[in-house]
C-alpha cells in the first residue's frame, strides 16, 4: 500500500470510495470468475474519464495519462471493431 499513499491512513474513506465505485458493475451479477474481472480491469483502464478534478484527464484514459499515447476505443481493442453510428 506504500506505493498508493505515502503514510497510513487510519480510516475506512479510500476502501469505501473504492467499494462504491466498483460496486455498479457487481450487481447485475451474482458470481464472476477470473475472465470477468480482467474484462473490468481492461475496460476501467482503457475508458476515458468523464469528468476529473484536473481538466487535462477529462477524455483520456488512465492507459493514456501512463503511457503518454493515444490509443483506439477499448471495443476496438478487443477485436469488435470500429463503433458504428446510433441510427435513429
Amino acid at each position: 500500500m506504500g506505493w498508493f499513499c505515502p503514510a497510513p491512513i487510519n480510516s475506512t474513506t479510500p476502501v469505501e470510495n473504492l467499494n462504491s465505485r466498483l460496486r455498479n458493475y457487481f450487481t447485475l451479477r451474482r458470481q464472476f470468475g477470473g475472465s470477468y474481472l480482467h474484462l473490468l480491469q481492461f475496460f476501467l483502464n482503457h475508458r476515458g474519464f468523464l469528468r476529473s478534478r484536473v481538466p487535462e484527464r477529462v477524455g483520456k484514459s488512465p492507459t493514456q495519462l501512463m503511457t503518454g499515447r493515444e490509443h483506439p476505443h477499448w471495443l476496438t481493442l478487443l477485436g469488435l471493431g470500429p463503433l458504428q453510428p446510433l441510427r435513429a
